[in-house]
């Protein structure tokens, strides 16, 4: 099995980020083998987290849909373009094959052919013309070598069937040719004096000695073989390179990232039974079946701080989910098999986290504590969130002590980090931290800037208010930004403009206006979403 990956929801936060690495490094002291991801760019405020206690970015994961990759197909079947067709042919009845891909020295794809096309060769090819190896036909024949100089082998293929003196008068050889003679010396001796490409001594006949000496000099290929003229002749053509054979050399592929939904689509269409896997550098990994394509492993994963379809990575439903951890309200994730689901009403996911690593014995190390007491931080901003719990308080003192740092003083220098919001764009803005909720058949956004500068957004209000009803159109019923102030301990609030009847209900305002002022307002999980589902449930 492969390592499983742990990552949060999309446009990660610091809870997630920190999150991910901390379980991660829990999971992997204990022997399991983990890995932390990152489901989108990281914003300010816990690039400076990561820096500060020296961690580097988690990696990005895109997907984890089920890729070809991820199938049993048969790894490692391909056979080198100049293998022979003998061998070749061998190769797919042990292996069990009807079609085979065809590779050069750099195992890169060079053709492709099928059992059928074998068969025809054999039936209806050219067996007089050879294009192959010494080593080749020495293999095809059960040869002995006798005389080697060349290691390619083209020519004709020419038996000596008649006789002796007869063949001598009316065949005329030159170096094109690759005789098959018995024990004709005098035939054998005319066919070295020309200069012919190769002689295959049959029955395993010596050739004198001045003969042999001959060729030397002429550079004639000699090989002896037990079988007879008649059988050798069946045979050589056999020892034929197979990409000699009428072979696709176009094949239809499908690359190892491939998702195999859309080869079940390409299958579909094309109707093939054998394609050709390759990777980014065109080399071959081996051959994929149709039967074969329901045999595969999915992408193991554990979610941190959500557990919500809509919040979580891209082909989520493909991928076998083996632990949740996690401080927000049940989402619409489910699950084949049970799992281990871990839920507390604490004020962030790293909170629960301390309490794991206390269950498992298992030491905090300094920057692992870093890590986890600046996502209670952030999450509950400064522990002054309705959000935060006697757990969490706990939690963030006896990290702080392992971490070696102040809460109130790191706490400050790490908001004001992540709060300015200088260099950014109206879509950076908003879409940084904005997530997704289904109500009923209301698609619900709510997005929170943690920033200071309040003033910078509100000389663009038109144009936020622009972009959100456009958001809107394409996606949400309802879209707010809540633009959180720490100092002051409340928000602003931007929306799409068919929101305001919605908003001024849910927070029991007599006005409302676009960039009010909600004191009090800080929580998204306690204040924001409740209100705004209340609301929308029981207008129905």
């Amino acid at each position: 099995m492969g390592k499983i990956f742990i990552f949060g929801h999309k446009n990660p936060d610091t809870d997630s980020v920190c999150s991910s690495i901390s379980l991660a490094y829990l999971k992997n002291q204990k022997g399991e083998q983990t890995t932390p991801r990152v489901l989108g760019n990281i914003n300010k405020e816990t690039k400076f987290v990561l820096k500060y206690f020296g961690f580097a970015q988690p990696e990005y994961i895109n997907n984890v849909k089920v890729q070809i990759r991820d199938i049993n197909y048969n790894k490692g079947v391909m056979i080198n373009e100049n293998t022979s067709i003998t061998n070749a042919f061998n190769y797919m009845q042990q292996n069990n094959l009807t079609a085979l891909p065809l590779v050069n020295e750099k195992k890169q794809l060079t053709g492709f052919v099928t059992l059928k096309e074998i068969a025809l060769m054999m039936i209806y090819g050219m067996h007089d013309e050879l294009d192959t190896s010494y080593d080749n036909i020495l293999d095809t024949l059960n040869g002995t070598q006798i005389l080697k100089f060349d290691e390619e082998i083209a020519g004709n293929i020419l038996a000596s069937s008649y006789q002796s003196q007869t063949f001598i008068d009316e065949i005329e050889l030159d170096n094109s040719y690759v005789l098959i003679v018995g024990d004709r010396y005098k035939v054998l001796e005319y066919a070295v004096q020309s200069g012919v490409k190769l002689i295959i001594i049959t029955g395993s006949h010596d050739v004198p000695e001045e003969i042999l000496e001959e060729a030397r000099q002429k550079k004639v290929n000699i090989i002896r073989t037990p079988f007879n003229t008649y059988h050798a002749s069946l045979k050589i053509s056999h020892s034929n390179y197979i990409s000699t054979v009428a072979i696709n050399k176009s094949p239809v592929v499908v690359n190892e990232l491939d998702f195999r939904t859309d080869f079940m689509d390409l299958a579909e269409k094309t109707g093939h039974t054998n394609y050709p896997v390759v990777n980014t550098k065109k080399q071959c990994l081996g051959l994929l079946r149709v039967t074969t394509a329901s045999d595969y492993e999915k992408k193991r994963v554990i979610l941190v701080d959500h557990n919500n379809l809509d919040q979580s990575i891209m082909g989520i439903e493909e991928a076998e989910i083996v632990e949740i951890i996690d401080h927000h309200n049940l989402g619409a994730i489910g699950t084949s098999k049970p799992i281990n689901f871990r839920s507390m009403t604490v004020g962030c996911t790293s909170t629960i986290l301390y309490y794991m690593y206390k269950e498992e014995k298992i030491p905090i190390p300094k920057n692992i504590a870093g890590l986890m007491v600046s996502a209670i931080l952030s999450d509950t901003m400064i522990l002054k969130s309705p959000t935060t719990t006697e757990k969490d308080i706990t939690a963030a003192n006896a990290l702080a002590k392992i971490a070696g740092i102040d809460i109130n003083k790191y706490g400050i220098e790490m908001i004001k980090a992540g709060s300015s919001i200088k260099g950014m764009s109206i879509d950076d803005i908003i879409f940084q931290d904005l997530k997704s909720y289904t109500v009923g058949h209301t698609m619900l956004g709510i997005s929170q800037v943690m920033t200071l500068d309040f003033d910078e957004i509100k000389k663009d209000m038109e144009k936020y208010i622009a972009r959100l009803d456009e958001i809107a159109k394409g996606q949400y019923n309802v879209i707010v930004i809540f633009i959180t102030d720490v100092i002051k301990n409340g928000s602003y609030m931007i929306y799409n403009t068919d929101s305001e009847e919605l908003l001024k209900e849910a927070y029991d305002l007599d006005g409302i206006y676009e960039g009010m002022y909600l004191d009090k307002i800080v929580s998204r999980k306690k204040q924001m979403l409740p209100n705004l589902m209340d609301t929308l449930e029981k207008w129905g």
